[in-house]
């Protein structure tokens, strides 16, 4: 009777549910994604400039090419406006970047738990996760701000802040707006915008676009530059 009982109790028992594997947070999602930047790309990048009090605006169009072996180079192959502002903001943006991929610098601003704070701020109005950055230290690569991302994989649309740190003791404040998108699998930047407070110059802004012709050698567009001041491309 005993024996007969203890079956029928272990056969009443109900064997045990496996509990539903517990989903990273959208955090981690970022944060663990491996997406290395392209090891070559070639795009013609439009950048504009433009002065509330000196020199007025300039724009300029460059063919840029990156590759392991040669690096970061760029032909210009028009440009108009002022002078002052080409000189003195478009060409040395072109010049930074050459130097930071000499230097292999923009590993210092990838999306870690080592160079940043995450907080999830949950959804934003478009639908993107939205969570704030805070630098854990001061450098010119670092924003502090917000990340929106994608909320099913973490995959990066779109950085907005300010640099954590200014460029210089004449530039006060410079706020950011980074969009990236994913090309020929690939995540690449398609677009920065900026708008600095300079003493004397005073509200300055910038913006550069990317049109990409090669992603990892692989032709994802045939970008045309666009017509010079003298109509001539």
């Amino acid at each position: 009777m005993t024996a007969a009982l203890l079956v029928s109790g272990l056969a009443a028992q109900s064997p045990p549910v496996p509990l539903p594997p517990i989903e990273p947070s959208i955090i981690e999602r970022v944060v663990s994604r491996d997406d290395p930047p392209p090891t070559q790309y070639r795009a013609l990048r439009r950048l504009e400039a433009e002065s509330d009090k000196l020199g007025g605006s300039a724009w300029l169009e460059a063919w840029t090419e990156a590759d392991p072996e040669d690096g970061f180079r760029y032909q210009i192959v028009g440009e108009g406006g002022s002078g002052f502002v080409r000189g003195k903001v478009l060409k040395p943006w072109l010049e930074n970047e050459k130097k930071m991929w000499a230097n292999g610098d923009p590993e210092r601003a990838a999306l870690t738990h080592a160079n940043y704070t995450f907080t999830d701020r949950g959804l934003a109005p478009d639908g993107l996760a939205w969570i704030d950055i805070k630098p854990r230290r001061k450098d010119l690569l670092l924003v502090e701000g917000a990340i929106f991302v994608n909320p099913e994989d973490g995959d990066l649309v779109r950085i907005e802040g300010r640099l954590s740190k200014t460029p210089s003791f004449w530039t006060r404040r410079v706020e950011v707006v980074r969009r990236y998108e994913r090309i020929a699998g690939v995540r690449v930047p398609v677009a920065i915008e900026s708008i600095a407070n300079v003493l004397i110059a005073g509200r300055s802004t910038f913006k550069m676009t990317y049109h990409y012709e090669t992603i990892n050698h692989e032709v994802v567009g045939s970008p045309v530059p666009a017509e010079n001041e003298n109509g001539e491309r």
